[in-house]
């Protein structure tokens, strides 16, 4: 086999812009399939990083009228009771998870005032100590709630950036009151998110499916809850997951416990459709659906690339066949010494295999280097996948041994005398 593989080489090295050449079809469909794969892998974690974030992995949980959310601001259900400290902790014990937070939330709150300047349609959470950590938000200026605010039941508030910007332009907030629903709040720190982070947005679709813009947010204890709004409120859940790929699992497992506070009653199925539960934000579904759209258009574009392999299986046939007819006195002189069609056979292959195999290299090479160009030009992500490497170097090997298979078999077929006859 080695000396097979040292004749192969040096047959390449004769006549190298033939070989050269023979390789092209090969080098171009390899290169193609490389660079698209390489982009295919880019652009799905950019979809992944853009909807999951910045490696908080935040699964959110959160009560639903059928497909919609409730809105606790018009009415209380009356069939979901309070979650328990037993609820909560078995959340907190789930595998995966590295912090849980319950909180309270309206969307869309009035009523927030600073002298005569309004955070109009801002958002109220009521939240725990862990709520900070678990959601990656830092502290930017004062502090973040204390055991004391919670027990002492103080009312206190703390502001993001959009509504200090809003509430207080060119102060420092901390310290300052701050009047919600008629209820005056201290002020005694700002937060931001801990790691900035904006999705890469290419297009107008993309702005929508991203954009999660925010009209201000304003935290106070969840202690402070019942002075603005209702007692004993259904509340939602937020958990950071180790990793991405948990996240899914997480999100079921807390919607299981959840859901424990929901009290079925006798409903019709139509009713049933749309009655009360908590469920799982699964972003990771919304990546996968927007992952398959991108794989579905470019596994077309690989198949395009398979074309110029095939192309190039059948140009080294070509050139092996001509290799044939131009030694065929060299394997007349061999089969009359004694060599068997096998070993014929064997040699022709491996030549075919050492040529395909050794475009396959060049192809994964170039490909590359083409995938790093289309991705400074397009300004596209790419991420090398080596499976797809070795598969096609692999793959080069068989497109080699299928196509010289009919050369080979020619040369250890040829009849000894005949071919010592042959000019």
């Amino acid at each position: 086999m080695l000396e097979n593989i040292r004749l192969s080489f040096a047959g390449i090295w004769s006549h190298k812009m033939r070989s050269f050449l023979t390789m092209l079809g090969i080098i171009i469909g390899i290169a193609s399939i490389i660079s698209i794969v390489s982009t295919i892998q880019g652009t799905n974690e950019q979809i992944k990083q853009n909807l999951v974030g910045a490696g908080n992995n935040n699964v959110d949980v959160r009560l639903y009228q059928g497909e919609s959310e409730f809105d606790l601001s018009w009415e209380q259900p009356k069939n979901v009771s309070v979650l328990s400290e037993e609820q909560k902790e078995k959340i907190r014990d789930i595998e995966g998870v590295v912090s849980a937070t319950f909180y309270n939330r309206r969307s869309w709150v009035d009523g927030i005032y600073s002298g005569n300047l309004a955070l109009g349609s801002g958002s109220m959470y009521g939240v725990d100590l862990d709520f900070l950590k678990t959601k990656g938000y830092v502290i930017q200026n004062g502090r973040n709630f204390v055991e004391e605010d919670y027990t002492g039941f103080r009312k206190v508030a703390l502001l993001d950036d959009t509504a200090v910007q809003t509430l207080f332009p060119g102060e420092n907030p901390v310290g300052k009151t701050l009047e919600i629903q008629g209820e005056p709040f201290t002020v005694v720190g700002s937060i931001q998110k801990a790691e900035s982070f904006e999705p890469v947005i290419n297009n107008l679709e993309e702005y929508h499916t991203y954009n999660q813009g925010s009209n201000g947010m304003v935290l106070i204890p969840q202690a402070d809850w019942p002075i603005l709004f209702n007692y004993d409120e259904p509340v939602e859940a937020s958990a950071m997951a180790e990793n991405t790929d948990m996240m899914t699992s997480i999100g079921k497992n807390m919607e299981d416990i959840m859901n424990q506070c929901v009290t079925a009653t006798g409903q019709s199925e139509e009713e049933s459709e749309s009655s009360i539960s908590y469920k799982a934000a699964d972003l990771l579904k919304t990546v996968r659906n927007l992952q398959q759209v991108s794989e579905n258009t470019n596994k077309q574009l690989i198949w395009i690339a398979g074309i110029s392999l095939l192309v190039g299986g059948i140009g080294v046939m070509n050139i092996m066949l001509v290799s044939v007819t131009e030694r065929t006195s060299e394997i007349g002189l061999k089969k009359a010494i004694g060599a068997r069609k096998r070993k014929i056979l064997w040699q022709f292959l491996t030549e075919a295999a050492v040529l395909t195999s050794l475009g396959g290299i060049l192809g994964v090479i170039f490909g590359l280097i083409l995938s790093q160009v289309i991705s400074q030009m397009s300004k596209t992500p790419t991420a090398i996948s080596f499976p797809s490497i070795i598969l096609s170097v692999a793959f080069s090997m068989v497109i080699g041994i299928v196509f010289g298979l009919l050369p080979s078999v020619k040369a250890a077929n040829l009849n000894p005398i005949d071919a010592l006859r042959h000019e």
